[in-house]
């Protein structure tokens, strides 16, 4: 590929790359293995850091290419169970929200795949301005990585749910799930990953050829399209049936079960009526209901549901799907 200038920083580059640049540039190959393990293994800060690469080449790469593509704006801590959530700045001024849980079988972070979302959905304060713009794999890989060592603590699992919508962003998305999966940098267990989609189906497909082990989360929030229309506008592009095939296809290809991840909203969702539809919907699926109250956002209408609500909606799925 040689000196291709739109890569803006050394994180960008997958390890064949770097390899195929760095031949480009007369040094040998196994400077690429050096300069990778020190950005993605050792998770290093500067170029400085890089000992046992040539100062010459250091230099050379430090004129050229940035180290880090991100970095932590603020961060705030929950006195009540740890949870971290931070604010991280990209090269370019845009701000995106990470969180870190800690659990007792290790640390989960949440990151974000794109500046902004333009899928509208009418409950998230994500896509209130749009969309700005897509995040690199570098950006994303840089979350975790600012996180790791801001906490002290390896990173177990990762859920690609902040901001954005994934498939949204969907070639990037793919270079980092290899990337922060690779023996040579984190080397995190595909099966310790999970992405989140609104129900791009098309996307559904294509990702369960990818031939990856990883955790597929779709955003239902309603159990039929006429309900599901006024709150997510992505239902006017694809059907419940369109998103129940891909996911019968994903789960038939790789094995994996599909988390439906349903937001209780007070008066809206939470009906009896919605319990028996979301039931029936879900029959016969290999599938899991993650039931969550909603997150209030002082820009946008709605509630959470009530506790009893909530409680009648889970005995009822609980019931109907043993």
């Amino acid at each position: 590929m040689g000196a291709d200038e739109k890569y803006e920083d050394l994180m960008s580059f997958t390890k064949d790359e770097l390899k195929e640049y760095m031949l480009s540039i007369g040094e040998k190959s196994f400077r690429a293995d050096q300069i990778y393990g020190w950005l993605h293994k050792k998770l290093a800060d500067s170029y400085d850091d890089m000992t046992n690469v040539p100062e010459k080449l250091r230099r050379a790469l430090e004129e050229k290419y940035l180290m880090r593509p991100m970095r932590i704006e603020k961060k705030l801590v929950s006195q009540t169970d740890g949870t971290a959530k931070y604010l991280m700045c990209t090269k370019d001024g845009n701000m995106i929200e990470s969180v870190a849980m800690q659990y007792p079988y290790g640390m989960s972070v949440c990151i974000s795949s794109q500046a902004g979302c333009r899928m509208g959905c009418s409950f998230c304060a994500s896509a209130i301005l749009g969309l700005e713009r897509n995040l690199t794999a570098s950006e994303m890989l840089s979350q975790i990585y600012l996180i790791q060592k801001d906490m002290g603590k390896r990173v177990d699992n990762i859920v690609v749910m902040g901001i954005g919508e994934p498939f949204d962003n969907y070639d990037e998305l793919i270079k980092f799930l290899r990337m922060v999966s690779d023996e040579d940098g984190l080397n995190i267990s595909r099966r310790s990953i999970t992405v989140s989609t609104c129900g791009l189906a098309d996307r559904i497909y294509d990702f369960a050829d990818e031939g990856m082990a990883v955790t597929l989360a779709v955003s239902l929030h309603a159990p039929d399209d006429e309900l599901r229309k006024t709150i997510m506008p992505v239902a006017n592009r694809y059907s419940l049936d369109e998103i129940k095939e891909a996911c019968r296809y994903f789960t038939k290809k790789t094995g994996r079960r599909i988390t439906f991840e349903y937001a209780m909203i007070a008066g809206v969702n939470d009906t009896p009526s919605c319990a028996e539809k979301l039931s029936a919907y879900v029959k016969g699926l290999l599938c899991h209901i993650n039931l969550i109250p909603l997150n209030t956002v002082k820009e946008r209408a709605g509630r959470a549901s009530y506790a009893e609500d909530m409680q009648y909606f889970e005995k009822y799925l609980e019931k109907k799907t043993e």
